[in-house]
C-alpha cells in the first residue's frame, strides 16, 4: 500500500498494536459497510518483512507493527479498504492472465502491475468518510486518467522517473500474483478456501446491488460483473461460427471435378465425389428500432470478425438487414459500407426467409439481435447461431407496443452466444 516510504523491516522493538489496528478495520466496515463481510474475513499476520501491509491471495492480511505505530487510525482504515479490494477484484489472479498473455516477467512488470492495481482502486475508493493515506498513488500521479482498469493503466506507462519514488510498493501477492519470501501459501493456517472467497465476494457484491447510492461507481460496477462475469463472447461466437461451419453437411457438395473411386465398380458410369468447400454464411442483423446505433456499429464489427471465422472468405459472407420486412442481400466487401436500414418492429422470421432463397443457399445462418422477435416455427436446413445484444431489466421492461409483451426464448435448435 503506498503511504509514504515505509521503514526498515524489524525496526519495531514492541508487538503488534492489535487495538489499534482493529480499531481501524472497524472505522472502515463503518463507513464501507457494503466491504464489511470482506473486511472481517481477512486473516492478521504480524510480520516485520512486509513494508506496510501486505495480502496473499488465500485473504490473509500481513502487517508490519511500525506501519502501524507510526499510521494514524483514519489513514489505517484507508489501508484496510485498499488491500481488501485488490481481493475482491481479483488483482493476483488477473495479473496471472496478464503476464502470460503479454509475456511480462519479472519483479520489474510485477511492480507495474502493482501500481497499476493500486490506480484502479485509489481513483475513487476514498472520501465520504474515508482517508486517503498519504502517498496513495493514483492516475493523476501517472497523469493518465481516472475511472479505468488495471489491464487499461499497465498498457499507458513504463517504470520511469514518474514511478521512481514507488519502487519500494509491495501490497503482496494478492495484488499482482508474484508470491514472496513471507507468504504462507496454500497449505499455511487460516487461508480461506476458494469456495469461502467466492461466498465473501457474493456477500460483497449483495451487499453494493442492495443499496447501489452508496458505492462508487467502480464498486457498482464491479458488483455488476461479480454477478454476471464477462464472458469471452467474441471467441465464443468465432468458435460457434466455426463449429457450425465444420458439421457434417455443411460445405459439402458433389462434383465431377474428381470422379469418385466408386466408379470403378460401375462400369461406364461416372459417379461424383463429394468434396467439402468453403462454408458459405448469412448474417441477419435486428435492425428494429429496439436495437442502438451501437449496438448496430457492433454488429457490423462481428460480421468482420465472423468472415475471420470461416477462413477470411469475405466473398463467402452476405448480411441481411431485418427488421419487420428483410432488406436486400448485401455482399460482404467491406462491413463498413454495409447500409442497415430499418427501424420499425421486429420479425426475423422474414430475415431467416430471406436468407434461405439465396442461391447458392448458406451453410450457416448467423441472427444478431437483442432477442425480441418471433423465431421460425421449424428448424431451418442449414445450422444456426443466434448472438444476443445484452438487455437490462425484468419482464415488465419489455416492451415492443404491449407493456405486457415477453419475448420468445430462441429456439432451441439455435446455438446462443451472449454478445457482451
Amino acid at each position: 500500500m503506498s503511504a509514504g516510504a515505509p521503514e526498515a523491516p524489524g525496526g519495531s522493538p514492541h508487538p503488534l498494536d492489535r487495538d489499534k489496528l482493529f480499531a481501524a478495520r472497524l472505522h472502515a466496515a463503518r463507513v464501507r459497510p457494503y466491504l464489511a463481510t470482506a473486511l472481517f474475513a481477512l486473516h492478521v499476520v504480524e510480520s516485520r518483512r512486509v513494508p506496510t501491509m501486505a495480502v496473499d491471495r488465500y485473504w490473509r492480511c500481513y502487517v508490519s507493527p511500525a506501519f502501524v505505530d507510526r499510521m494514524p487510525v483514519e489513514e489505517l482504515a484507508g489501508v484496510w479498504v485498499h488491500e481488501v479490494s485488490h481481493l475482491l477484484r481479483d488483482h493476483h489472479g488477473r495479473s496471472d492472465r496478464v503476464a502470460r498473455e503479454r509475456g511480462l516477467t519479472g519483479p520489474g512488470e510485477r511492480l507495474r502491475m502493482n501500481i497499476a492495481a493500486d490506480c484502479e482502486i485509489n481513483d475513487d475508493v476514498y472520501g465520504e468518510g474515508l482517508a486517503r493515506p498519504e502517498g496513495a498513488v493514483r492516475p493523476s500521479t501517472l497523469m493518465l486518467r481516472d475511472g479505468e482498469l488495471m489491464e487499461d493503466y499497465l498498457r499507458q506507462f513504463r517504470l520511469g522517473p514518474r514511478t521512481q519514488d514507488l519502487a519500494w510498493l509491495d501490497c503482496g501477492s494478492g495484488a499482482d500474483g508474484l508470491e514472496r519470501e513471507w507468504d504462507m501459501g496454500g497449505d499455511g493456517a487460516h487461508g480461506l478456501s476458494a469456495q469461502e472467497r467466492d461466498a465473501v465476494r457474493f456477500r460483497v457484491a449483495q451487499g453494493i446491488k442492495g443499496r447501489p447510492g452508496s458505492a462508487s461507481r467502480g464498486w457498482q460496477r464491479w458488483a455488476e460483473e461479480a454477478f454476471h462475469p464477462p464472458q469471452p463472447w467474441r471467441e465464443l461466437l468465432g468458435a460457434a461460427v466455426r463449429s457450425a461451419a465444420s458439421g457434417a453437411g455443411a460445405g459439402e457438395d458433389y462434383t465431377y471435378g474428381r470422379p469418385s473411386r466408386r466408379s470403378a465398380s460401375v462400369p461406364g458410369a461416372v459417379l461424383p465425389s463429394l468434396r467439402r468447400r468453403p462454408p458459405r454464411v448469412c448474417v441477419v442483423i435486428d435492425t428494429s428500432g429496439s436495437v442502438s446505433d451501437a449496438e448496430l456499429g457492433s454488429a457490423l464489427l462481428e460480421v468482420a470478425a465472423i468472415s475471420r471465422a470461416v477462413g477470411g472468405r469475405r466473398d463467402l459472407v452476405s448480411v441481411v438487414p431485418c427488421d419487420a420486412a428483410a432488406g436486400g442481400v448485401h455482399r460482404l466487401c467491406r462491413a463498413e459500407g454495409i447500409p442497415l436500414v430499418g427501424g420499425g418492429g421486429t420479425d426475423l422470421r422474414a430475415g431467416f426467409a430471406r436468407a434461405l432463397r439465396m442461391r447458392p443457399r448458406p451453410d450457416v445462418v448467423v441472427a444478431l439481435t437483442d432477442g425480441q422477435t418471433p423465431w421460425p416455427s421449424e428448424r431451418p436446413p442449414c445450422r444456426t447461431v443466434v448472438g444476443l445484444f445484452p438487455r437490462q431489466g425484468s419482464t415488465g421492461s419489455w416492451d415492443e407496443d404491449d407493456p405486457e409483451y415477453v419475448p420468445d426464448s430462441p429456439p432451441a435448435w439455435a446455438r446462443v452466444v451472449d454478445i457482451g
